[in-house]
């Protein structure tokens, strides 16, 4: 009877042990977030491209977002393996000089010519040499954004990065006014300033960049043939009436660097949008990520109309099969990255907008 119940208590003992080994490793697991899970599946990654699967797969996440620390530094550990945002945000001077020839990222056969004006606003060392901070708001130019209240939380940010030279002034309760880095597509200057065609468009881009003051100007200039021109307008504006931004054009490798990494976590993008370029080169330097207006679908959650841009009426087909890029997925891969507390996502109107 007694060897009975020594039998008895050891694989109660035994039982025990190994049900507190399996919590400590579940709660172990819940704080780390055991691996980066993307697409939630390892298998490649398809854009289903069918407005009603869409509907249905984006259901609001879950107000309650805590950070997960441990998984954003293990992204930003990640990332390095393929670029780093400190030397990679933009060339500096001496790399190249006045002359040198330039084969376009995507039209490889497409040559430039290093020009004296880019070539002065070149910088000399990385704009984002030693900078760190605490949170970061990247804001996306999505008409989700309208009526959402955002405005003031933005602001709160230690860094605000938005994109394509979009207006903050007339939409400041919605989308803030702070801006600490804002990209510029060359495209941009013929769709939102109208090739500078006359004194008038020259004085709205140059009012929007002073209006800038200070901050870092990104401006993709060796991306695609096409966008030489405009890129030297921009820049002799710049120097023209001594505007004051702090110039960056980034390098020659960023943009096949960061496809590289999402690719490698099953995330099939054709070509990064400026949004998911900026999240990744964040990650370097921001603590905590928060992201604004990044909404590719023609309806919001409650299923009412969305602006493509919050600021003007341009049409574009989300899931186009002619599109560089695959908005949709990006979405998807962010919006699994909020729900492991790696960003915050923010869709809808924030805490406090009344």
């Amino acid at each position: 009877m007694q060897l009975q119940f020594r039998s008895w208590m050891l694989a109660a003992l035994t039982l025990l042990v190994v049900f507190l080994i399996f919590a400590d490793i579940s709660e172990i697991e819940e704080e780390i977030g055991a691996e980066v899970v993307i697409n939630g599946s390892s298998l490649p990654a398809v854009a289903d491209r069918s407005n009603e699967s869409l509907k249905h797969s984006i259901q609001p996440a879950s107000s309650k977002w805590r950070h997960n620390q441990t998984l954003s530094l293990r992204i930003r550990k990640q990332i390095l393996k393929f670029l780093d945002a400190e030397k990679d945000i933009s060339v500096l001077k001496g790399t190249l000089k006045p002359g040198d020839i330039i084969h376009y990222i995507f039209d490889r056969d497409s040559t430039m010519n290093v020009s004296q004006n880019l070539y002065e606003l070149l910088p000399r060392t990385s704009p984002l040499k030693n900078k760190h901070f605490q949170t970061c708001a990247i804001v996306g130019n999505s008409g989700v954004l309208l009526n959402s209240g955002c405005g003031q939380e933005i602001d709160t940010h230690s860094f605000v990065i938005r994109c394509n030279l979009a207006p903050v002034q007339e939409y400041a309760r919605d989308v803030g006014l702070k801006t600490d880095l804002v990209t510029m597509n060359p495209s941009v200057i013929q769709r939102a300033f109208e090739d500078l065609v006359n004194a008038t468009w020259r004085e709205k881009l140059l009012q929007r960049l002073h209006g800038l003051n200070g901050s870092i100007l990104w401006i993709p200039a060796f991306m695609a043939r096409g966008g030489k021109e405009r890129v030297e307008w921009v820049n002799a504006l710049i120097l023209k009436h001594h505007v004051n931004v702090r110039t960056a054009y980034p390098s020659l490798r960023l943009l096949h660097a960061v496809r590289g990494y999402w690719l490698t976590n099953k995330v099939h993008i054709k070509r990064p949008t400026t949004g998911l370029l900026m999240y990744t080169l964040a990650t370097r330097f921001c603590n905590q990520i928060y992201l604004y207006g990044f909404w590719p679908f023609p309806l919001d959650q409650n299923q009412n109309p969305v602006k493509y841009h919050y600021y003007d009426s341009l049409k574009y087909g989300y899931t186009s099969q002619a599109s560089p890029h695959t908005m949709p997925l990006e979405f998807k891969a962010l919006k699994s990255l909020h729900e492991q507390g790696a960003l915050k996502l923010t869709v809808g109107q924030c805490d406090g907008a009344t």
